[in-house]
């Protein structure tokens, strides 16, 4: 729905879309309608430059692509790759204003040398900002975007002495990622010795481990074996208290037993006595 709308020349815009909100009433969907409705009318520069997002994608990859990389060598200060980049910035930003010029036209739409400029002042914004290359490529602008201020993209040609201050800026850059580097260099030599020292203390303390689990061994099978004499002897105790147990009782009736044959005998012996008594 949108992407139908903004694809109408502005004159045809507000009737157009108007039209497709009374119908999503009518249809009950109330929240589309209500979308709809608030969408805003583009201006002319803002319908030319979507024209051209959307009839020439070739192009429009192309100036996506320059933008991505213009900004990485903005980021990276290589001035080098600025000056490659920036000749061919201009020729393409020229190519695609004009482009977008006679697509208008052929809608029957004349773009003025003002909004001819803005339509340009445009494409430098899609090279200059990630979010406004989206919003471009989307091919729903409402307004021309303003042209960077301080990009490479915005100005007519990196001057000398603009790149030697780029060339500077990238000699402090790596400079300070040498130091860093160095000082990285300096942290991972301290925590190798660091880890070394604590390897060290690993193998010292699981040599002592070793060596007290051993003795803990030993002495455990030393007490097993002191326990299972323990039990011995403690089974042998038993077998001789039983077995004097059983002398003394065998004693005991041996005792009763001559008691008893020595009475039985002096009885006798006295009865003997008595029959040979006259």
């Amino acid at each position: 729905m949108a992407d139908e709308l903004y694809g109408l020349p502005p004159g045809e815009f507000t009737a157009a879309r108007d039209e497709r909100a009374r119908a999503a009433r009518t249809a009950g969907d109330r929240e589309l309608a209500e979308r709809i409705r608030r969408l805003r009318r583009p201006t002319l520069a803002a319908y030319a430059g979507n024209l051209l997002a959307r009839e020439r994608p070739d192009e429009a990859g192309q100036l996506l692509r320059l933008g991505e990389a213009l900004r990485q060598a903005h980021q990276d200060l290589d001035g080098e790759q600025l000056r490659q980049l920036s000749a061919r910035q201009h020729q393409l930003t020229f190519t695609l204003s004009r482009q977008a010029g006679e697509l208008a036209a052929r809608a029957g739409q004349h773009l003025s040398d003002g909004v001819r400029q803005e339509v340009q002042d445009t494409l430098h914004a899609v090279l200059a900002d990630p979010a406004a290359a989206g919003e471009w490529a989307r091919g729903r602008l409402t307004r021309a975007l303003a042209a960077p201020v301080g990009f490479p993209a915005a100005a007519t040609r990196p001057s000398a002495a603009k790149v030697t201050d780029l060339d500077s800026a990238r000699a402090r850059r790596r400079k300070r990622q040498d130091e860093e580097r160095e000082r990285a260099r300096r942290r991972a030599d301290e925590a190798r010795r660091e880890q070394g020292s604590r390897e060290a203390e690993l193998s010292e303390a699981e040599a002592a481990r070793r060596r007290a689990e051993e003795e803990q061994r030993q002495a455990e099978q030393r007490v097993s074996d002191l326990t299972r004499q323990l039990h011995d002897a403690e089974r042998d105790q038993r077998r001789s208290q039983e077995a004097a147990q059983q002398a003394r009782d065998h004693a005991q009736a041996a005792d009763r037993a001559l008691r008893e044959a020595r009475r039985r005998a002096e009885d006798a012996a006295a009865r003997a006595d008595k029959l040979d008594r006259p």
